[in-house]
Formats: C-alpha cells, structure tokens, sequence
C-alpha cells in the first residue's frame, strides 16, 4: 500500500528514491479531491487531465530535481493560469478565462508543481469567511459548521483537508493569515514587493502580497524559494536576492528578542481562552530561550479605520473596470448608463457594491482630505512605528484573531462584526512587512495558533522562529490524526 505523504520534503523524497510514482502521487491527491470536495467545496475548478499529462511526463524524464517536481497544488481563484477560468469568486467572472499567465503561476510551472486547479474566495478577495464567493460555499474542515475563513477560505481548507501539498493565496488584510488558523495550517503573507503580484486579480493594489498556504513551515519556505524574487512586470518588487528559506540555522529561541504588543494583548473582543491560549504560547516562548519584551503601538487603535477607508478607495478605482464593455459579463441595454448600472448591480455582489459605495464616497470631493489623505497619514505613522519597533526586537509574536472560527451565516449581517475579525491582522498589511501564522493547539474545539511579525523583506527570520514553535508544539500530527 502507497504511503500517504503530507509535506512536500516527504513527497520529494519519495519522489526521489522512486517509492511513488508523480501520476501515484497527483492520482492520490486527486482521488482525495473527488472523496472529500463535494462537501467541503474548496475547489472551484479542477484540471486533472492536464496534471496526469504533467506527471505522466516527469515520471517518462525521470528528473525531479526541480525545487517542486511533481509536487500537486492548487490556485486561488484570481490568480492567471492560461486554460483556466479566473473568476474571483464572482459571478462577473464567471465565464472569463485568463489570457496569460500570472508570474506566480509561471514560476510554479518551471518549478515542476503540478496543478490541481482553483481554489474558492470572497469575491474580488473582499471578506473574512468565504461566505462571500458568488459561487460556492466553502466549509472548515474541522467542522462544517464553521467558516473557513477568508479570503482565500479555499486555500486553507483545502490545505487542512490535504487536497493538496500547497495553495497559493493572497493577503490584503489577513486573507493568508486568519483562514490559515482557522483550519490549522501554516500561512505567510510575504513582505509587499516580495512576491510579483502580476497576473492577479487586485484588492487594493498598495496592499496585496501573494503568499502560500502549506502544512508546515518548511513546505511554506520551500514555496517561498520559487515564488519570490524581482519581476520587471511588477515595479513593486525590489531586485533583492531570495534567501534560502528552507535552510533552518536555530534549534531554540535563545538570543531572539521577541516583542508582545501590549493594545493586541489588552483588545476589546479577545475571546478568552484564546487569549489565555495565547498566554501561554508567549510562556512556552520563554522557555525556548526567547527574550520577550512588551512592546507599545498605540496606534493600532486607528487600525481598522484607517484599513477600510484605503482598502475600499482602491478597491473601488480597480472594480471600475468592470463595465460588461471592457471587463465582465454584458446585459442587453439600450444605452451606456443603463450598461453600467444593470451589468454592475446584476453581477456584482453585496460586499463589493459596498466597497465601492465606501470608496467612492472616501474619495469623492469634499470627502478625500477628511478621509482618504487622513488616513493615508495615518498609515504612515503605523509603518513607522513598526520600523521603531524592529529597532528593539528581531520579530513580533502576536494572536491571529480575536475569536475562533464563527459559524456560517453568523456574521454576514453585521460587516462590522466581520470586518473587526481583521484586527489582529491588518497592521501588517498597512506597515508592508510580513507575517507568518502558525498553528498551535485546539482551542474552543478548533485550531488556535500565532502569528510571528517581521520586518520588510526579513521572511527569514519569522519562518526560522515559526520552525522551533511548529516543533514545540507539532500540530500536525492533531491534524493527520483527525483529517487524513
């Protein structure tokens, strides 16, 4: 009987020594997808035949020393991949296939990965739950009752379900990070400018990174070696050379200078035994030789509005483009008003007209110096405070979210309520640095974890720190156990 592997140094390695065949391996994922998918609904398209092909042809060269020869992942839905629909969970989308490919998706390609398919989102990445994907709904695999977070819900449910060695996600306010720890596996959302964002469908485009989504640390920065680096079709990504992630030099946390932000410890909202949870993570850090200091960022009260209000202005200058002329599906009119008004009222959904109400009104005259440039002000002073910060420890150990995975339809009738699930998150976002959420133990019954903050373009340092916690605490075997 094949063995199952559940992290990419596995497959490798068994790909390597000839234990598994690729078509095994991408059949064994493959046959999971068809057994747990219907009811899960994390893939939103598949594309079996052509990863058959693809693993057909590595298995006939024999050559697997590409960094992911043979090793099957999935797309979240607005990134480009020729062949595919890229729909961005919407039904504006629905029927729209991307031309070329996004430079993730190519850099994957040349890499060996083998794509499974697309994965499911809040529409245009716009959520919290996933419940906002025009689609499908997609549930946690822990237990279907619950969200799996958002945006890229998808992602992490499959990756939990191990549908998958990896996902490619997005994060513009913890779309990487909160639907990672509500299904208990490992997401980093990289440092702006890390990773090309070409060929993705934007949130807000000051604010995206693409990321991924994997069982642990090390096939996180496994992923990360291939996916990073400068792209002359991306302006926004440095010419700073890619470190080797997956190289762990620490074994404990001794001369590691670790801060805990006091406003995150003390927020309105913090589930409690999360936050005792998160206590004694904090404690467990100590011991692993980590010097803690607590660390004052008074302006994370500002966080959220000062999100929202930027997020909303972008979003709504990127969603102009969808007019069923240039972009999106068309509705039978007689004149361009009506063009515009029926297209974008029938097609759109409930969260992305709200954006654009927001961030049209954020920017409309009379409005953008009281809003919009006050709050571009602000977002400065938040990333300087982060850089004063790094100037005192090496990273930022902090809760993921305020509460535990919510149940399905709990929240959707509040957006403040759903938009407050970002608290813990969207600084980074704001700052540009990066972060790296992962899974400690069950908490409420469902997965709770940490997330360790870095400065801009020092992935390094957080994903060596996140091995010796992932170690301690060695969450996967909870999740092998219960969802293999």
């Amino acid at each position: 009987m094949t063995v199952f592997p559940t992290t990419i140094a596995q497959a490798k390695k068994m790909l390597e020594l000839k234990k598994i065949s690729a078509l095994e391996l991408t059949n064994l994922y493959i046959s999971r997808i068809e057994e747990f998918d219907k009811d899960l609904g994390s893939y939103t398209q598949t594309c079996f035949d052509s990863a058959r092909e693809q693993a057909k042809k590595l298995d006939v060269s024999g050559d697997f020393s590409a960094p992911l020869a043979g090793i099957p992942y999935s797309l979240k839905d607005v990134i480009s991949r020729v062949g595919l629909k890229n729909t961005a969970g919407s039904k504006m989308l629905e029927n729209y296939e991307a031309p070329y490919n996004a430079t993730v998706s190519e850099l994957l390609e040349k890499s060996g990965a083998i794509l499974l398919g697309k994965v499911n989102t809040d529409e245009f990445t716009q959520g919290s739950s996933c419940e906002n994907s025009a689609l499908q709904l997609t549930k946690n695999p822990w237990n279907s009752e619950k969200v799996p977070g958002g945006s890229s819900g998808g992602s992490a449910a499959s990756i939990a379900k191990y549908l998958g060695l990896f996902s490619i996600g997005t994060d513009t306010g913890g779309s990487i990070r909160q639907p990672a720890n509500f299904c208990g596996v490992t997401g980093l959302k990289v440092s702006y400018g890390r990773v090309s964002r070409s060929g993705i469908i934007s949130y807000a485009s000051s604010f995206d990174s693409i990321g991924p989504i994997a069982p642990t640390v090390d096939c996180t920065a496994r992923v990360l070696e291939v996916i990073a680096g400068h792209d002359e079709k991306d302006a926004t990504t440095p010419n700073i050379s890619v470190e080797k992630y997956s190289d762990v030099n620490i074994k404990d946390l001794s001369g590691k200078k670790i801060g805990i932000i006091k406003e995150f410890t003390n927020a309105d909202g913090f589930d409690e035994n999360l936050k005792k949870s998160f206590e004694k993570t904090v404690e467990d850090i100590k011991k692993l030789g980590g010097d803690v200091v607590e660390i004052s960022l008074p302006l994370t009260k500002y966080a959220i509005p000062t999100y929202y209000l930027l997020v909303k202005a972008e979003a709504s200058t990127n969603l102009a483009r969808y007019d069923g002329i240039r972009f999106g599906e068309t509705v039978k009119v007689s004149n361009l008003e009506e063009q515009y008004t029926k297209t974008r009222s029938e097609f759109f959904g409930p969260e992305v007209k709200r954006a654009i109400m927001m961030g049209t009104y954020t920017l409309s005259a009379g409005y953008f110096d009281a809003y919009y440039v006050k709050a571009a002000k602000v977002r400065t002073l938040i990333k300087e405070e982060y850089e004063k910060a790094f100037s005192l420890v090496d990273a930022i150990v902090a809760p993921v979210t305020p509460f535990s995975a919510f149940k399905i339809g709990e929240k959707t009738s509040d957006p403040l309520a759903m938009y407050l699930a970002d608290i813990f998150t969207v600084t980074a976002n704001l700052a540009g640095i990066c972060g790296l959420s992962v899974p400690t133990e069950k908490v409420n019954n469902l997965p709770a974890g940490i997330q360790i903050l870095g400065k801009a373009f020092d992935e390094k340092e957080i994903l060596e720190i996140g091995s010796v916690i992932e170690k301690k605490y060695n969450f996967s075997e909870i999740r092998e156990k219960e969802l293999v």
